[in-house]
């Protein structure tokens, strides 16, 4: 009687405990996650994803003179309107480019990156992606951009149930698992 019982405590219990690890480390890793200040930049480059407000606030920050090129990471097709709108924002002052990823991840934008700093001559880029991104693509950024990174994210608030917090944090934690085994871009040059 006494084995059932601590056994149906310990099948509540572990989730439990395991649920708040996450969301407690979520929040201080994600949520929490360091911001770098504006500094001007060869370019900024934003990475794709849910179409939040980023590509507006990437081109925002050329209009304020912060870089004379933006990179918009463009996996979403040729039909994609905000797309439309966004890759052909170029002006006198900067110029858009609008590129798709290979492969279609946050590796793949921070490889094409690489390539344009040194086609181009960067040392430093700002890139742009939502809040709970930012660690991850500091991450991968680091592993495959030689240059400077300013890590920004889309300025918007995010009204998430407990469960939608959860899953956040567990698929950036998978990100993470994933980059690690990935390494360095140097060395594969087919992911």
């Amino acid at each position: 009687m006494f084995r059932g019982r601590l056994l149906l405590l310990l099948a509540f219990a572990i989730p439990v405990v395991l649920v708040s690890l996450v969301g407690v480390g979520g929040y201080v890793a994600f949520t929490k996650a360091r911001v770098d200040p504006l500094t001007t930049a060869d370019a900024i480059v934003v990475l794709g994803g849910e179409h939040d407000g980023r590509e507006a606030y990437g081109i925002s920050l050329a209009q304020q003179g912060l870089a004379k090129t933006v990179v918009l990471s463009d996996p979403y097709g040729a039909g994609d309107p905000t797309m439309k709108k966004y890759c052909g924002a170029s002006t006198s002052q900067f110029e858009v480019l609008c590129i798709p990823p290979l492969p279609s991840t946050t590796r793949g934008e921070a490889m094409f990156t690489e390539d344009l700093a040194r086609e181009r001559g960067w040392n430093h880029v700002i890139v742009v992606t939502w809040r709970y991104h930012l660690p991850r693509a500091r991450y991968i950024f680091d592993q495959c951009f030689d240059g400077t990174v300013t890590m920004r994210p889309t300025p918007r608030a995010y009204d998430f149930s407990l469960v939608e917090w959860e899953f956040t944090y567990l698929y950036q934690i998978a990100g993470f698992v994933k980059a690690g085994v990935q390494g360095s871009c140097e060395n594969s040059a087919s992911d």
